[in-house]
């Protein structure tokens, strides 16, 4: 008899082995079911996301708490659709365009032969109006970090039947501590060619910079000073900044 049982035990044994086990809980709902916390004392470390998964457990109300494999770009699409619920958009973000009555400001701070151009904050086609200044004509920066900035502007109708002199074009300037440098700037092209000399009036600048907040931007013509007024009031110029980096 006593071998009868011993041997019914050793059968059902291997069954329990592969059956569900509960810490803490009578009734485990998985192969593992642990009712408290978990402690790990480590983990070996990725060098990269692809091929990983990270897990997670399912908290809702009326949920089972299971964990489960979620792809990285699952929770990049959740938080980006997320900010898109919300509405957030990027505070830094300003555009403005200027297609009539543009003149030249210059102030004794600025590089040589730099001029800014009178944009205002009523032509802004995007952001915050206290990001602009139409005192000094300048964007302040919000807070430090980089940021992507485009400038364009046409002369007249951007194509001119001459060599235009001095060989002006388009600067952008960064004001710091009262301080006023070029940081960036692009002439307009030009071409001697058989029957006319060409100058192609039309450039833009677009790259990314690092700035301080308090930082104040201006967007302007270099070497202009042989430019026609009447040209420079049908002209048309339009920039665009915003923060893209700490």
């Amino acid at each position: 008899m006593k071998a009868t049982i011993f041997t019914i035990i050793l059968a059902v044994i291997p069954y329990s082995i592969f059956g569900q086990v509960g810490i803490n809980t009578a009734n485990p709902a998985a192969t593992l079911d642990v009712n408290g916390t978990l402690k790990i004392r480590q983990t070996p470390t990725a060098a990269a996301l692809p091929g990983y998964q990270i897990l997670a457990s399912n908290q809702n109300p009326g949920g089972d708490f299971l964990v489960s494999q979620i792809p990285p770009q699952t929770i990049i699409d959740a938080a980006v659709n997320a900010v898109n619920t919300l509405g957030t958009t990027n505070t830094s973000m300003y555009a403005a365009k200027k297609t009539a009555g543009i003149s030249l400001l210059s102030l004794g701070l600025f590089p040589t032969g730099f001029r800014a151009v009178n944009f205002l904050n009523s032509e802004r086609t995007v952001g915050s109006a206290a990001l602009f200044s139409d005192t000094d004509n300048t964007y302040t920066i919000p807070s430090n970090g980089t940021y992507a900035l485009g400038f364009t502007f046409r002369y007249g109708t951007g194509l001119q039947a001459e060599i235009l002199a001095n060989t002006p074009g388009i600067g952008i300037t960064r004001t710091r501590s009262g301080i006023a440098t070029l940081i960036d700037s692009r002439a307009f092209s030009g071409a001697n060619l058989v029957l006319l000399n060409l100058t192609i009036s039309e450039t833009s600048i677009n790259s990314v910079y690092t700035f301080q907040a308090g930082d104040k931007i201006s967007f302007g013509l270099t070497g202009s000073n042989a430019l026609s007024v009447g040209l420079l009031g049908s002209s048309i110029a339009s920039f665009y900044i915003y923060k893209v980096s700490n």
